[in-house]
């Protein structure tokens, strides 16, 4: 039971995370694309576009890291007190 709700969580999250990554790649394309009337990218929008990603791609690491150990920790605690409850007397 709890797999499946492990994994609807898991989809939700990556799908959030998708409609994050949409956004983004939106605002960067109006951020960055200013010429229409060719169809060749400048590298300048290029190079833009690119940064303002990366910029949000290295935000987006460091908070599921920062995520992960929250959860590391969360579980460990957990662990050491059902490991306290779980003691035989």
């Amino acid at each position: 039971h709890s797999h499946d709700v492990t994994e609807r969580h898991q989809r939700r999250t990556f799908k959030e995370f998708l409609g994050t990554y949409n956004k983004v790649t939106e605002n960067c394309f109006m951020d960055c694309v200013k010429d229409f009337t060719s169809r060749d990218v400048k590298p300048e929008e290029s190079s833009c576009s690119e940064s303002c990603l990366q910029k949000y791609l290295k935000m987006t690491q460091r908070i599921s890291m920062r995520f992960q150990e929250y959860h590391i920790q969360q579980n460990e605690a957990l662990a050491a007190k059902a490991g306290l409850l779980g003691q035989p007397r």
